[in-house]
């Protein structure tokens, strides 16, 4: 793999990874934040992450570990593409 496009990929990968976190710490905050143009822009960059994984995990009651389980998951393709960059 060219190692250009691979740190592109990297760089591509933190922000998706840094968009998830924000997202989760968005939730503690009232809605009308959740609601602003800000987090409306999370939700649609990062509900395509964050809902086939929801779907497939069981409920928990109030707590949601999807977001855990993408930043996972990002990490893991963090690490492949570091892997072939080498």
């Amino acid at each position: 793999m060219n190692p250009q496009v691979a740190q592109i990929f990297e760089i591509f990968l933190w922000i998706l990874i840094i968009a998830v976190i924000i997202r989760s710490l968005l939730t503690w905050f009232p809605p009308n934040i959740q609601g602003s143009q800000f987090g409306q822009l999370l939700r649609r960059f990062t509900e395509p992450l964050l809902d086939p994984v929801r779907r497939i995990l069981p409920r928990t009651g109030m707590i949601d570990f999807s977001a855990m389980v993408v930043i996972i998951l990002l990490y893991i393709a963090m690490i492949v593409v570091g892997q072939v960059k080498a």
